[in-house]
């Protein structure tokens, strides 16, 4: 039987929280790189906690795709049933990236940069921010093959800056398979988020390639951000990340967050990013369990029950999430932010994800987790 990436998690990598008036709070120290090209790589990085805190305040997030269907220039549907305008694809609840040819997004004016997109960060006024971190990733074998080099290298710029230079500080997945050649790296960016606070952010240069294949194009990025703020509930903040398919060979991962009690009444949401969720694929699922009772499933307006990671960048059902260019269907990117009120069974004691897919290939990138950590 093949162990599950949980199991390999439990081993080494759990952590007890309990609710208390204090504040606990550390961020996993990865090892670190001078540059991108030094940086390591791993077909398969089980998911393993990186931060976690017991304070009062929450977990915010600002997210964008990196790559969308071409307007201008020709396009091979799978069948004229398929044949949807790509303006019409990016509203679309089924439309696959795979049926397009697909392009970079570049929204700046900088001739040297080939994409960038916009996504607004909202740390909440009396905030301080404890930690940031930039996710990013994407295909690099479509219609043209990315070299791997630069995977551990993006550009950012914080609301009216100018670009800085951001390398991968923790081992990079990558991996080959499914037609796709596949990657995800991160990097700690608290100083800069601390500094700059919310506004719109912008993120360039993630290596990603166009073209049209049956993998499919897909790339983007989330900005994943823990804050204190001393009005704010009393809650368990985490972050884990890893690098996990999902497809014909494996269609289940668990990861469980330790010991976490849950009060009754309490409020919590689960944040999760992940690539090549499909729209209109039906039967991926997320199922939350708490240590009582049976595990239950979340889903919301934008993402149904049993096509959960459906190429979109939603919060608790909403799609209004400021960001430019502001599509519904990202075309193979999700950063997605779920309510676990109904999912939270008063009693429990630890607190269980489990991400099951059916005909849909996923790559899993990262978890975050806010939840009330008293009544």
């Amino acid at each position: 039987m093949r162990e599950s990436a949980v199991h390999a998690v439990r081993r080494g990598l759990l952590y007890a929280v309990t609710a208390t008036a204090s504040v606990t709070a550390a961020a996993v120290t990865p090892p670190s790189v001078s540059s991108a090209a030094s940086a390591e790589e791993g077909t398969r990085i089980p998911f393993g906690e990186r931060y976690h805190a017991v304070q009062h305040g929450g977990i915010v997030r600002a997210a964008n795709s990196a790559i969308t269907c071409r307007t201008t220039g020709t396009f091979t549907p799978v069948s004229p049933a398929d044949a949807a305008a790509c303006d019409a694809a990016r509203d679309s609840a089924t439309a696959s990236n795979d049926w397009y040819d697909m392009f970079y997004t570049d929204l700046d004016k900088d001739p040297n940069t080939y994409n960038s997109t916009r996504g607004e960060l909202r740390v909440p006024a009396g905030a301080k921010v404890s930690y940031a971190r930039l996710y990013w990733g994407g295909n690099l074998r479509v219609g043209e093959q990315k070299p791997p080099k630069d995977n551990g290298r993006v550009l950012i710029a914080e609301p009216g800056g100018a670009y800085k230079e951001v390398l991968s500080d923790t081992l990079i997945g990558h991996r080959t398979a499914d037609g796709a050649d596949a990657y995800q790296a991160s990097a700690d960016i608290t100083p800069l988020v601390r500094s700059a606070g919310s506004g719109m952010y912008t993120v360039a240069q993630i290596n990603v390639a166009m073209g049209r294949t049956a993998a499919g194009a897909w790339g983007g990025w989330t900005m994943v951000v823990a804050y204190e703020r001393p009005g704010d509930p009393l809650r368990h903040l985490a972050v884990w990340d890893g690098f996990e398919a999902l497809d014909d060979r494996r269609r289940e991962l668990g990861v469980g967050f330790g010991r976490l009690p849950t009060p009754a009444r309490v409020n919590g949401s689960l944040g999760i990013v992940a690539y090549d969720g499909d729209p209109g694929i039906r039967g991926d699922s997320v199922t939350v369990g708490t240590g009582r009772g049976n595990a239950r499933s979340i889903a919301d307006r934008s993402n149904p029950a049993d096509d959960v990671l459906n190429s979109s960048i939603a919060d608790i059902g909403s799609n209004l999430i400021k960001r430019q260019p502001a599509y519904r269907n990202t075309l193979g990117y999700d950063s997605d932010v779920f309510d676990l009120r109904e999912a939270l069974v008063p009693g429990g004691d630890t607190m269980n994800v489990s991400i099951r897919t059916g005909r849909d290939s996923i790559w899993l990138g990262a978890l975050f987790l806010a939840v009330d950590a008293r009544r």
